[in-house]
């Protein structure tokens, strides 16, 4: 079996590591991971989607494994991150106009910046956890999260430089690790200072039964060599990417979108984000969503055979037709290892997460 292929790019000014995997010329899957994560989080997904003839291809993002991590917090905004896609794409896939976009957590942000400044570049996306927010022009992000949930909210205590690096630093990589990757409260995360994430020093983390110990070993070699801040100057940047949105104000995302978020996500459960979902004002601002099947409870299938995110059971369909259901093992907003996803294959259960799924209509305009 061909193995994941790993490659430095130089991009945008930086060097990017990519891992990829199918045959050249084929279409390119472009999987963006959040925080905190690595390209490793699509690892099963480049295997599953490279075998049914897609091109799938992975970087570590700007600051994060491999890549290259410029020193300056300001040089992680939304800008500068989207700017790396772009030129990504056009160094590893300069015959393809389009691509398909998969995206979770910080990289479904990022994806949707990314449709938004570049639409000519995405055939589809398929988007996790983090619903699309159109830009407010009356208030700036950072004063608003600060007014619903106070200064002991993670992205707030994320905004002093060093201050939340030296706590981490404290904790150990292993335990701040853990504590992410296990974190299964639908609640809001806070990190009261000193306090860190609530828990005795010595106290057991157990890590989901997705991530086995060898494989978390991964992850916990690259950010014990990196440390956390390249990937926490991300949420510096909240409020100057608001600032450089401005012309933006008011765009819709005009390309098809599925969006996938478990009931037990913190981003699903946050003020408004359920209403946002259910009475129409995602649908509004992203026009080609549209809601399916209401709710549906799975439980990760016992076949191991490779599922597709699409309902084409090979790459050459024209454009993207997306499936209705889903296989997953529990979902929280750490540990959202779908997609692999089938249009009649699953095994629906009573006692694990409610999986809400929206899916696209293909837009008409050219």
């Amino acid at each position: 079996m061909e193995e994941i292929r790993h490659r430095t790019v130089h991009v945008n000014g930086i060097d990017m590591h990519v891992a990829e995997k199918g045959e050249e010329g084929a279409p390119v899957i472009l999987f963006i991971h959040g925080f905190p994560e690595l390209w490793y989080y699509w690892r099963h997904q480049i295997e599953a989607l490279s075998a049914l003839g897609y091109r799938a291809v992975a970087p570590d993002l700007r600051g994060y494994g491999d890549t290259e991590a410029p020193a300056m917090a300001a040089e992680y905004t939304c800008l500068h991150v989207v700017g790396d896609l772009v030129a990504l794409l056009d160094a590893v896939a300069p015959d393809q106009d389009k691509v398909f976009v998969v995206g979770h957590d910080w990289g479904a942000i990022i994806a949707w910046y990314l449709c938004q400044f570049r639409p000519d570049r995405v055939k589809a996306l398929v988007n996790m956890s983090v619903v699309f927010n159109p830009r407010n022009p009356k208030r700036k992000p950072l004063e608003t999260l600060k007014a619903f949930y106070g200064p002991d909210y993670y992205i707030c205590r994320f905004q002093e430089p060093g201050e939340i690096e030296d706590e981490f630093a404290r904790l150990g990589t292993e335990t701040v690790l853990k504590e992410f990757y296990s974190y299964r409260d639908p609640g809001p995360l806070f990190l009261p200072k000193g306090k860190g994430f609530g828990h005795s020093p010595d106290a057991q983390i157990t890590l989901p039964s997705w991530l086995p110990e060898e494989e978390f070993n991964y992850y916990y070699t690259k950010y014990e060599k990196n440390g956390f801040t390249p990937g926490i100057n991300y949420y510096r940047n909240i409020d100057k990417n608001w600032e450089l949105t401005a012309p933006w104000t008011g765009s819709q995302i005009k390309v098809p979108v599925k969006f996938i978020v478990g009931d037990q996500d913190l981003t699903y459960n946050s003020p408004g984000t359920k209403d946002y979902i259910n009475k129409g004002g995602f649908k509004s601002n992203v026009p080609f969503l549209q809601e399916c099947s209401a709710s549906s409870l799975f439980r990760r299938i016992a076949s191991s055979a490779p599922l597709s995110l699409f309902q084409s059971s090979t790459a050459s369909s024209a454009t993207p037709s997306f499936s209705s259901a889903a296989q997953s093992p529990p979902i929280s907003d750490f540990d959202l290892r779908i997609l692999q996803l089938s249009p009649n294959s699953f095994e629906a259960e009573t006692d694990y997460f409610t999986l809400k799924i929206c899916t696209a209509t293909e837009s008409t305009e050219k």
